[in-house]
Formats: C-alpha cells, sequence, structure tokens
C-alpha cells in the first residue's frame, strides 16, 4: 500500500494558481480511479448554450473544469454533485449568484456571485444553515475540496464515520497529515466548521468542526486501509464492514 495516492503529498506545497488545481485533480483521478483524458470533459459548444443560455459568461476555471472533468460523474457526482451544464442556474439573493453544485437534497448551493464574473478564478459562496457564506477564495480550490468530497462518499462499504470527543480530535495531526486547503465552512452551520482534511496512502479523511463531537468521515479504497485508519482512532464508529475491531468505550490515552 506505500505506492496509494496521498492527497496531503501531493498537495504539500499548496495550490497556488487554477493550473496547479487541474494538476492536482488529474494526479487524484489517476491515483484513486483512471487517469482522465481527452473525452473526459464536456465539449465547447455545451457550454457556450449555457451562456447563450444565462446571458452569462462562465468563469474561466468553471469553463476549464468543465472541460476537464465534467464527464466524469465519479469525480462530481456521488453526494453534493457539481451541476450538469444545462441545470447551472442564477440564484436570487446576494444580487445573484451563478450555482454550480447543489446539495444532494436541495438543502444548500455553491456559486460565484454575478459581480465576480469576470474575474477568471472568482471566489465561491455556498448557502449554509447560517446563510450565505464564503467557501473557498477560487473556483479551482472549491472543484478540488469538490472532487475530494465526493470521492468520499463515493462508495459506502469502504466508508465510516464516528462523533471524536475533543480530545481524540486532538490526536488526528499526530496520526495524518493535514491536507493543505484553508478551512472552510460546512452547508450545515457554524456547529460543523470549520471543515478540515487529513490523509494517508490510500486514505481521505475529513474533519466536520472543531468542537467537542466533531464528526470525522474516513474513506479507504479498500477495506483494509479503512480499517487500519478506524483501528487508529479511538472512537465509536458508524458501522464495521469487513473488519472486526473492538468498539472503543473508554480512550486509551
Amino acid at each position: 500500500m506505500v505506492d496509494d495516492f496521498d492527497a496531503a503529498v501531493a498537495m504539500r506545497d499548496g495550490i497556488s494558481d487554477r493550473s496547479e488545481a487541474w494538476d492536482f485533480i488529474r494526479a487524484f483521478a489517476a491515483g484513486w480511479y483512471a487517469p482522465l483524458t481527452d473525452g473526459d470533459g464536456v465539449g465547447e459548444e455545451e457550454l457556450k448554450q449555457v451562456e447563450g443560455r444565462l446571458g452569462l459568461p462562465l468563469p474561466a476555471a468553471l469553463r476549464e473544469a468543465y472541460l476537464l472533468f465534467g464527464r466524469r460523474p465519479e469525480l462530481f457526482e456521488h453526494q453534493d454533485p457539481m451541476l450538469p451544464p444545462p441545470e447551472l442556474f442564477v440564484h436570487e439573493d446576494l444580487g445573484g449568484v451563478l450555482c454550480f453544485r447543489s446539495e444532494n437534497q436541495g438543502c444548500a448551493f455553491w456559486g460565484v456571485r454575478l459581480c465576480d464574473l469576470g474575474k477568471s478564478d472568482p471566489p465561491v459562496v455556498v448557502q449554509s444553515r447560517d446563510g450565505w457564506r464564503p467557501f473557498m477564495d477560487r473556483v479551482s480550490l472549491a472543484c478540488v475540496e469538490l472532487v475530494l468530497s465526493e470521492a468520499l462518499f463515493s462508495e459506502g462499504r469502504l466508508y465510516n464515520a464516528c462523533e471524536l470527543p475533543t480530545d481524540v480530535a486532538d490526536v488526528l495531526p499526530r496520526l495524518f497529515e493535514q491536507v493543505a486547503l484553508p478551512d472552510y465552512p460546512m452547508w450545515t452551520g457554524d456547529d460543523e466548521s470549520p471543515v478540515r482534511w487529513y490523509s494517508a496512502p490510500g486514505l481521505l479523511l475529513r474533519q466536520d468542526g472543531l468542537t467537542a463531537f466533531s464528526w470525522l468521515h474516513v474513506r479507504g479504497r479498500s477495506l483494509a486501509h479503512l480499517s487500519a485508519a478506524c483501528s487508529s482512532v479511538p472512537g465509536r464508529w458508524a458501522q464495521w464492514q469487513g473488519t472486526e475491531p473492538t468498539v472503543v468505550d473508554e480512550l486509551p490515552f
């Protein structure tokens, strides 16, 4: 398992521009699923039709995202999917928000304010339970977060979650490497914010919130990866599939 993709290692120097964001997504796709190919993006003509329907230009970064992986559903279509181009729409709040991503039951949306559409890689806002909030300062970074989050929930038998007491949350940075994404808000509200990512070879981990009993979500590329992660973090895990660990009632440290 030493050669399995590690998101934190791949992003160790951070992402300074959208070109580096697309490079990370290419590496992630190749390491987690299969390499991206020329046919994995939507066509330029389809994006022009969307712009004509909306009467608005798409920011360069959003266009590039659709052109790069807009036909690779495993990268964006599980829990809170990126909208297909024909479903892009404008929300009337904040003077207008071009929405390109939706929570799976329509409880929240991610988008770019119309006043920022002239920027090549504009900031993204999210409609949370506490109102519209700044999400990421670049569309390209929001796309990186998108593919990580969608991978997290893409395979139920390789996913687990637990509620973390504060003293367990403190041990996460000692067990796993933090992914170099900025803290950002969870759409469910301040109690589950900020969100932070960790990784190890073949593992993705997302911590929602830093207060007592925040949630830790874990996805392994195999049951062996998943079992290793769950066994290393004391907590009451929601499910054990394909493993036989002991549920921990008292912390060993």
